[in-house]
C-alpha cells in the first residue's frame, strides 16, 4: 500500500491536553497544522481516563507566593521561580478560557463559585478534540508516530508514522515539530499510561536532543489492589496499617517508601480516616472516578480498609523529560519542541513529583508556548518548509544493525523485570542500579542488533526501543545524584549534598552520557 504523504508548518505528535493545547495555538496562530495520536484524540491517556487537579491560583500575590514556596523544599530548592510564575499566568488564562468560551461544566462550591482547581478528564479531553477540530487542525486518529524526519543540517523537518485502521504508512512533510506524546510508565497498567512508553524522548534523543531530571523518575501510585486507579493525592487523609492491623508509622501519601518496604514482606491496608466530611464531598465531586471502584466492590474508604498497591509511573508523574532551552520550549535541535509530559517539568516542579495539578498547568502551558513557538519557526522557513530533502532518523527497534528476529515481547518482559521492582527502582540503592544498569544496557545492545519490524509490529518494537533507552537514561542519572534530593532517594546517600544543588543532563543511545547543568553552560559558552 502506497504511504500516505502530507505537508503541513506545524506537526503535533500526541493527543493528550498538552498536544491539544500546541495544536490549538499553532492553528489560531496562522499554522496549518497536522495532529497524529497513538490513541484517538481526546480518549487517550492519563487524563482523559480520570481527571485531574490543576495548578489553578488566582493572581493574588501572597496565594501565589505560597503556591510556588509550597512544593520548592519537595523538589529540593531545582524549580526556577521565573518559569513557575509563568505557569501560573498562563494556567488560570487557560483555565478561565475553558470556562468562559468552552462552557466547561466545573462544579460549583457552597458559596455559588465554580471550583475550577480541577478537571473532568474526559470531558476536558473531549472538549479539546473539539476546539482543535473547529480550529481546522487535521487529526490522524490511531496514528502512532515510529520516527522524526529531518534535513541535511539536521533541523527536524517532520515525522513518520503507521495509521493502524488504514494499514498504512504515513509521511507528514512539516516546518516544526511538536513532541507531546507523554512520559514513560513502562506499561505497569497505571490507568491511563499504557500508551506512554516514552516514544518521544527516543525521537528527540534519535535527533540530538538532550533530557533532563530523569533521576526524577520513580514515580509509584498508590492504587487499591486490584485496580489500576493512582489518584495519590487523596491518600493524604489515609492511615495505612500492616495486615496484622498495626499502624505502618511513617507512611503517607507523600512517604510512600515505608508503604513499597511492608508491600515488599506482605500487606498494607488503608483508610480514608482523616477526611472530615466537608473534604469527602469535595472529593467526590473533584474526581468521581476515584470512587467508582470502591462503589462497584462496595466498600467505604472512609470508614473501611481496603488493601493497597504501588504501580510504577515513571516519568508520567515523575519530572524528567526532554530538556527545553527557551521560553518557547524549543529544545536543543532546531525546528524541535517539547510540551508536558514529554518534557521536563524540574522548571516548576524541581525533583519532586509533577503528578496531579502541576503537571496539568505545565501541560496547558508547555502546549500553548510550543505551538506557538512551532508556528513561528516554521513561518521563518518561508516556501522551503515542505520542500526540504528529508532523512529518516529512526534506528532501535526500526532498523537492526544485525539480522532480524528479536521478540519486543520479550524485550519489554525483560526491561520492566529491571524497572517496576520496588527494591530496584524506589528503594535505590548503587549496589542495585550498577546491575540492572548493567542489564539494561545488554538489553539495548540486543535490541539495536536484532529488534525491527515493519507496520503495526513497528509500533511495538519502537515502544521496546523507548522504553530501554528511557530506563538506561533514569538509572545513568540516578547513579550519577550521589545523594538524596527530591524524589530522587539513595539508601546508600541518605543526605543531601548542597554541591549537587544542580539539575543533570542526559542523552545519547548508544553511549549514555550524564552531565551536571553548570558543566553544559560552561561547554557552550
Amino acid at each position: 500500500m502506497e504511504t500516505l504523504d502530507l505537508t503541513a508548518d506545524v506537526f503535533v505528535a500526541g493527543g493528550g491536553p498538552a498536544a491539544t493545547w500546541a495544536a490549538l495555538h499553532a492553528a489560531r496562530d496562522g499554522a496549518d497544522v497536522v495532529l497524529a495520536d497513538k490513541g484517538y484524540c481526546g480518549t487517550s491517556g492519563a487524563t482523559a481516563a480520570a481527571g485531574t487537579g490543576v495548578w489553578y491560583v488566582p493572581p493574588d500575590p501572597a496565594a501565589r507566593e505560597a503556591a510556588m514556596e509550597s512544593r520548592e523544599e519537595l523538589g529540593g530548592r531545582l524549580a526556577d521561580r521565573r518559569w513557575a510564575a509563568r505557569v501560573l499566568d498562563e494556567t488560570y488564562e487557560r483555565v478561565n478560557e475553558l470556562a468562559v468560551a468552552a462552557r466547561f461544566p466545573f462544579p460549583v462550591g457552597p458559596d455559588g463559585r465554580q471550583l475550577r482547581n480541577g478537571l473532568h478528564g474526559p470531558e476536558y479531553l473531549r472538549r479539546m478534540r473539539a476546539l482543535v477540530r473547529r480550529a481546522g487542525v487535521r487529526i490522524l486518529d490511531h496514528s502512532p508516530v515510529t520516527e522524526l524526519l529531518a534535513d541535511p543540517s539536521g533541523a527536524v523537518a517532520g515525522a513518520a508514522g503507521y495509521q493502524r485502521h488504514g494499514r498504512q504508512d504515513y509521511r507528514v512533510r512539516a516546518g516544526a515539530v511538536v513532541l507531546a506524546t507523554g512520559g514513560c510508565a513502562f506499561l505497569s497498567k497505571a490507568l491511563g499510561c499504557d500508551v506512554n512508553t516514552g516514544d518521544g524522548a527516543l525521537f528527540a534523543a534519535e535527533a540530538g536532543a538532550d533530557l533532563s531530571g530523569m533521576e526524577f523518575s520513580n514515580a509509584y501510585g498508590i492504587a487499591p489492589e486490584g485496580t489500576s486507579v493512582t489518584k495519590t493525592a487523596f491518600y493524604h487523609f489515609a492511615t495505612f496499617f500492616r495486615a496484622d492491623g498495626s499502624v505502618l508509622e511513617g507512611a503517607s501519601g507523600v512517604r510512600r517508601s515505608p508503604i513499597a518496604r511492608e508491600l515488599l514482606r506482605g500487606k498494607v491496608y488503608c483508610r480514608l480516616d482523616r477526611a472530615d466530611e466537608q473534604s469527602r464531598a469535595a472529593m467526590r465531586l473533584a474526581q468521581p472516578n476515584f470512587f467508582l471502584a470502591f462503589d462497584r466492590m462496595g466498600i467505604d474508604p472512609f470508614a473501611e480498609k481496603f488493601p493497597i498497591t504501588l504501580i510504577a509511573e515513571g516519568t508520567v508523574r515523575g519530572t524528567g523529560g526532554i530538556r527545553i532551552v527557551s521560553d518557547d520550549c524549543a529544545t536543543t535541535v532546531p525546528g524541535l519542541y517539547a510540551a508536558g509530559d514529554a518534557a521536563t517539568r524540574e522548571l516548576i516542579c524541581g525533583g519532586f513529583t509533577g503528578g496531579g495539578s502541576h503537571n496539568a498547568a505545565w501541560a496547558m502551558s508547555s502546549g500553548t508556548w510550543a505551538g506557538r513557538g512551532a508556528a513561528r519557526y516554521a513561518r521563518s522557513l518561508g516556501s522551503r518548509a515542505h520542500g526540504r530533502r528529508t532523512l529518516a532518523l529512526g534506528e532501535a527497534g526500526l532498523r537492526p544493525g544485525g539480522q532480524l528476529g528479536g521478540d519486543h515481547r520479550e524485550v519489554i518482559a525483560a526491561i520492566q523485570r529491571e524497572v517496576l521492582p520496588y527494591d530496584k527502582n524506589y528503594l535505590r540503592h548503587g549496589n542495585v542500579l550498577t546491575p540492572a544498569l548493567a542489564s539494561l544496557d545488554d538489553i539495548w545492545t540486543r535490541l539495536r542488533t536484532s529488534l525491527g519490524g515493519t507496520g503495526e509490529l513497528s509500533v511495538r518494537t519502537r515502544q521496546a526501543a523507548a522504553m530501554a533507552a528511557h530506563a538506561r537514561w533514569m538509572y545513568r542519572s540516578a547513579l550519577a545524584r550521589t545523594e538524596t534530593r527530591g524524589m530522587a532517594k539513595r539508601l546508600d546517600f541518605r543526605s543531601q549534598d548542597p554541591a549537587q544543588q544542580h539539575r543533570l543532563h542526559t542523552g545519547g543511545l548508544d553511549t549514555v552520557w550524564v552531565r551536571p547543568e553548570r558543566t553544559v553552560v560552561e561547554a557552550v559558552s
